[in-house]
């Protein structure tokens, strides 16, 4: 399998958006990140197309075709013909004179080669040597059959896609051509190694081309020689471009991988017989291909373009050497070993889901149920915490027992005051008998609500301390205002006995200086008596006991 999709790890966010969308779930995630499986993509390009981060690219294939066309062998454009769809307003003339002044020796229609491969599917229905008969144009289709319904690989018609017919009609006629394909699917960039066509474009490549060289096509639209061909890349186009025999077949057209992948499940179990089967991996065909659908998609204008653009009859082409539209077909899928119930059980257990009635197959992940997730896990593509319903009880879990255990009162409310949320020691310190007498009801119901109307208007509430009567308590309030979640959230601690024990410590402060302004002024009249009696002076004995009163109350202050 070649790179043709590319993951750009920096934009890759963790969404989950590609493994939802993958119908054959070949992403592996790893580091957060998002893996293509190369063995098992069927090059589909929904990763493409739904990430919001633009994370998967397609192989760019401009700077091949510049080597080739700076070559000396003439380079011919096949233009698929969804491009009636993608170029609004422009005709083939036009765009082959616009790929002429690109450097190209020259364009033709890949509804050529769509001609010869319908032709071939007439042909097998004619011998009748096939009980099915599915359409092998779509290589998304080829890939899915040769992957992952091995068994259903002899019912894939063993002819190559009009891609590769146009390119060996061409180098049949052009022997030293170099061809380059240009349509609206990437997985014609796989298809193409180890083919006659040397390179593929994009339509938005091609775009990109023309506006490097400042080549815009004019916006005619041409009469060229009708054909009906050119309906290939439309819903039951195929089958709108035959001359079916009536050899008793049921022709079918189905679109959209989950369709196809459905059609196979019926094949397979046995339920038709005698059908052709036209499949397109893309919803609304070719024209709803991933390079349509990311940049310009427009389902039924685009129908209505390629339409009037084709005819009623064929284009004239001669017939190839017998067996030159030959391609067999091999299974090319990887085997890989289930896990045992015991197993699955066991990686299930370790997301919380116990029982049957605990797999809630939410899709989150990505994964259509809780059980293929599991087998992902087991395979290495998946990984644990992929799932979001763990994930969110996990952290419901952690934050419940953070509230429930915290000594702090925890009291959440929204900016109109309304309280949201409180924990066991909020409901404690604040009289609350039951949680859902104050859910849903006014702050002021609860708790004084100036200091969050000051925390609303941008002021600090930090350890603020005050007395609250109605709950005979002394409680630190400290308020965080959560602007993007809209909420205040108030961390309540209870002080009372820190505050009850700081009064104490004060009231004997206060009785201590009581008492040595008695004792000072005792000892002074003692001191007074004996100086009178001895003649000396007080100061000194004043000084000390004046440091000794100054000395308790410093120390009461600290």
């Amino acid at each position: 399998m070649s790179d043709v999709l590319r993951l750009k790890k920096s934009n890759c966010k963790n969404c989950y958006k590609c493994i939802r969308h993958c119908p054959v779930k070949s992403i592996r995630f790893s580091a957060n990140q998002a893996h293509i499986v190369g063995e098992e993509c069927i090059l589909c390009g929904q990763c493409f197309v739904v990430c919001p981060q633009n994370a998967k690219q397609i192989a760019d294939g401009t700077e091949i075709v510049r080597v080739l066309l700076d070559g000396t062998a003439p380079v011919v454009a096949s233009l698929a013909p969804s491009f009636a769809a993608y170029f609004d307003h422009i005709g083939f003339a036009s765009l082959k004179a616009a790929l002429v002044q690109l450097g190209f020796a020259s364009a033709e229609e890949t509804a050529i080669g769509a001609t010869l491969v319908k032709r071939e599917y007439e042909k097998q229905m004619r011998e009748q040597s096939m009980d099915v008969i599915i359409s092998s144009c779509c290589h998304s289709v080829n890939l899915l059959i040769r992957k992952y319904y091995p068994e259903l690989i002899k019912y894939l018609s063993p002819v190559v896609s009009p891609m590769i017919a146009h390119s060996q009609d061409i180098k049949r006629r052009m022997p030293e051509a170099k061809t380059v394909f240009i349509g609206p699917c990437l997985s014609k960039k796989d298809e193409a190694e180890n083919s006659p066509v040397d390179a593929v474009l994009t339509f938005d490549e091609l775009s990109r081309m023309f506006a490097a060289a400042n080549i815009t096509p004019e916006p005619v639209l041409d009469s060229a020689e009708e054909s009906r061909a050119r309906l290939f890349p439309t819903v039951g186009g195929i089958l709108k471009t035959m001359d079916i025999p009536d050899t008793g077949y049921t022709c079918l057209t189905v679109d959209g991988t989950e369709n196809c992948k459905a059609a196979l499940a019926d094949i397979a179990a046995g339920n038709l017989h005698k059908c052709f089967l036209e499949m397109s991996a893309c919803s609304g065909s070719c024209i709803g291909g991933p390079v349509m659908e990311k940049y310009n998609n427009s389902p039924v204008r685009h129908y209505q373009a390629v339409t009037t653009f084709a005819g009623k009859q064929d284009f004239a082409v001669s017939e190839p050497e017998a067996g030159a539209l030959v391609r067999r077909h091999t299974y090319i899928g990887m085997p890989s070993a289930m896990p045992s119930e015991a197993e699955i059980a066991e990686i299930l257990a370790k997301t919380g889901k116990m029982c049957k009635e605990d797999e809630l197959n939410c899709g989150s992940c990505g994964y259509n149920t809780c059980r293929e997730k599991a087998i992902a896990v087991y395979h290495g593509k998946a990984d644990i915490s992929m799932c979001l319903p763990f994930l969110m009880d996990k952290a419901e879990r952690f934050s419940n027992n953070i509230l429930s255990h915290t000594p702090n009162g925890i009291l959440v409310v929204n900016e109109d005051l309304e309280v949201q949320q409180v924990n066991a020691a909020a409901m404690k310190m604040l009289h609350i008998a039951r949680e859902s007498d104050v859910l849903g009801e006014p702050l002021v119901r609860v708790i004084d609500p100036l200091p969050f109307l000051n925390a609303l208007e941008g002021r600090a509430v930090k350890e603020q301390r005050a007395y609250y009567a109605e709950f005979s308590k002394y409680l630190e309030l400290s308020l965080v205002h959560d602007k993007t979640t809209h909420i205040l959230i108030a961390i309540l601690r209870d002080v009372t006995a820190e505050e009850e024990e700081r009064l104490k410590k004060e009231e004997i402060g206060r009785q201590t200086v009581e008492i040595a302004d008695r004792v000072v002024e005792k000892q002074m009249r003692i001191v007074q008596e004996i100086a009178s009696l001895l003649g000396e002076t007080t100061a000194e004995t004043k000084i000390a006991l004046t440091k000794l009163k100054e000395s308790i109350n410093s120390e009461e202050a600290r």
